[in-house]
């Protein structure tokens, strides 16, 4: 673990779990923000029961099942630099079932010559999904990674395809 997310973690921090079409989802709070999905249980970290907890969950659950694409939970970047959190929260930018590539980001945040850079801080992103960090794609149409890897990459692209064309 990261000293980063050592000095991050207090007592105001708790998750809960989603099991989803992706596999367990632990969902990380602090107060009444989302502050992270993880696809590991996250140590040092107790399991809470919220009522936010419980409409967050249904609306994910409904991200799965019938494509939503707004949430109501509040989301809060706990780690990250100034150019990760601004990469992150292009991500949200990215319409449902959509692809964008590493450059697209670059040239959104006004950094044209940062697509590694990019990469880098998408492999950092704590709030997965929210932020669809698996929306963006190779400039040659390539799947492009995916920290928890390629197959869930893969896997959420295609729920987002099968689901938006259904409703067309």
């Amino acid at each position: 673990m990261s000293n980063m997310k050592q000095s991050r973690s207090d007592h105001s921090e708790y998750y809960d779990v989603l099991q989803s079409p992706i596999g367990a989802l632990h969902l990380i709070f602090a107060q009444a923000s989302l502050i992270g999905i993880s696809f590991e249980k996250p140590s040092g970290i107790t399991r809470g029961r919220q009522k936010s907890v419980q409409r967050f969950k249904k609306e994910l659950e409904e991200y799965f099942s019938e494509g939503r694409t707004e949430f109501s939970v509040k989301t809060s970047f706990a780690e990250g630099t100034e150019f990760e959190r601004e990469v992150w929260s292009a991500l949200a930018e990215i319409p449902y079932g959509e692809t964008k590539t590493y450059k697209w980001i670059a040239d959104k945040i006004g950094k044209p010559h940062a697509s590694r850079a990019v990469g880098n801080a998408l492999g950092k992103n704590p709030i997965p999904i929210m932020y669809p960090c698996h929306r963006i794609i190779e400039s040659d149409g390539s799947i492009g990674g995916y920290t928890p890897g390629v197959d869930i990459k893969r896997r959420l692209l295609e729920i987002e395809y099968y689901t938006k064309l259904s409703k067309t």
